[in-house]
């Protein structure tokens, strides 16, 4: 078969990524002009380990919104006739290279490469909002009221904080778990948590300012239900908004496991600031506690808030990888980078190069996290 060398495979590698090079050119020409207006999130720019790690991480954002420009082939379709091939096969029927070579059905695996970054930007960022989202609401309170509250809640997240996250993992996304209602029921829990932190935003803003307050809430309410029906019973009537169960259980299982860290961080973090003088000014003033806990405490929180999530998001990408490669992540024929992993790791003997495409992809988007949130800590030191 017609193979090209290894030049022309990495020329072609680079030519393919061409919709990548250009938004992160356009990304941090932009981004440097107007660093200054971007809060803490500008700071990056003066840290040479956070634009690193700020690079390798809109390089996979962009992978997964161009994928469709970016792969060869698509990601399900197979050939007999190129199974475990090496990088630089071509394709003659297609007059197309497999880039990284091909796994054991014949896919394409610089393809499914790509079209994996999909799934693991979609489920590990959001899952790990909605996760800051329910710690956020339950440790603002927690840390500024305190009492039962606080002793009830520390109780609980110490108590999931005790057992060892894979095992957690592993119960929670089981085949038979999955058959039941229990992730519907823990799905419909986390889901409410933000629209009720949405109300309780508006609410705090705007209580004494009714012809605001009531159309917001309407709002709210209105785009809440919508998502709230799509997400967790897969009933929107639009048809826009919906989620397979296997992701919505693995989604319920990353904000059920999450979320007591960002509360415990949150509650510290609280605890801490309360005591601050600009908190005494709002409450001599006269603010509710709801105001005083979203517009005082929550603002001079989110420089740590900032520098965790990406050390989560990278722990949740971690996770996924985890579940995938012991199977019990997304359908068997899914790209993810875990089961990638998985489907190929028997064929490293015949083909070394089989199993490198998913593990660097799934080691450098952690990677860039990391030295992500390094550099923003770093700056935040300084500031």
């Amino acid at each position: 078969m017609e193979t090209i060398s290894t030049f022309e495979i990495w020329q072609t590698f680079f030519y393919r990524l061409w919709p990548v090079w250009l938004a992160l050119a356009i990304t941090f020409f932009f981004g440097l002009q107007f660093r200054k207006k971007l809060g803490p999130l500008g700071y990056i720019f003066d840290s040479k380990v956070g634009l690193i790690g700020l690079f390798i991480v809109l390089f996979w954002i962009f992978a997964a919104i161009f994928a469709d420009l970016i792969a060869l082939f698509e990601p399900l379709d197979q050939s007999g006739m190129y199974r475990r091939k090496p990088p630089g096969t071509v394709n003659t029927e297609a007059g197309l290279p497999y880039i990284f070579g091909t796994d054991t059905l014949g896919r394409d695996l610089f393809s499914r490469m790509i079209y994996g970054s999909q799934i693991v930007l979609l489920i590990a960022p959001a899952a790990t909002l909605v996760a800051y989202v329910v710690g956020i609401t339950l440790g603002l309170p927690a840390g500024y009221i305190g009492g039962v509250y606080d002793t009830v809640l520390s109780f609980l997240a110490n108590l999931v904080l005790a057992f060892p996250v894979i095992l957690l993992f592993y119960l929670l996304v089981a085949p038979g778990v999955r058959e039941t209602i229990l992730p519907n029921i823990m799905a419909g829990i986390f889901f409410i948590i933000p629209i009720l932190f949405a109300l309780m935003v508006v609410f705090s803003r705007f209580s004494q300012r009714l012809n605001v307050l009531i159309p917001s809430t309407l709002i709210i309410l209105f785009v809440g239900a919508w998502l709230y029906s799509g997400l967790v019973f897969g009933s929107d009537p639009l048809g826009l908004v919906g989620i397979e169960p296997n992701e919505l259980n693995i989604f319920a299982a990353v904000v059920f496991t999450t979320s007591p860290g960002v509360f415990r961080i949150v509650r510290g973090l609280t605890l801490d600031i309360r005591t601050r003088d600009y908190v005494s000014a709002a409450i001599t003033r006269g603010e509710n506690p709801l105001f005083v806990m979203i517009w005082e405490i929550l603002p001079n929180a989110r420089g740590p808030l900032i520098v965790d999530s990406c050390l989560r998001i990278g722990y949740v990408t971690i996770l996924l990888g985890t579940l995938g490669f012991f199977g019990l992540g997304m359908e068997p024929e899914s790209p993810d980078w875990g089961s990638m992993i998985n489907q190929t790791r028997s064929y490293i003997r015949l083909v070394p190069t089989i199993v490198l495409p998913p593990t660097i992809a799934l080691a450098s988007f952690v990677l860039g996290l990391n030295l992500l949130a390094d550099g923003l800590r770093e700056q935040s030191l300084k500031d």
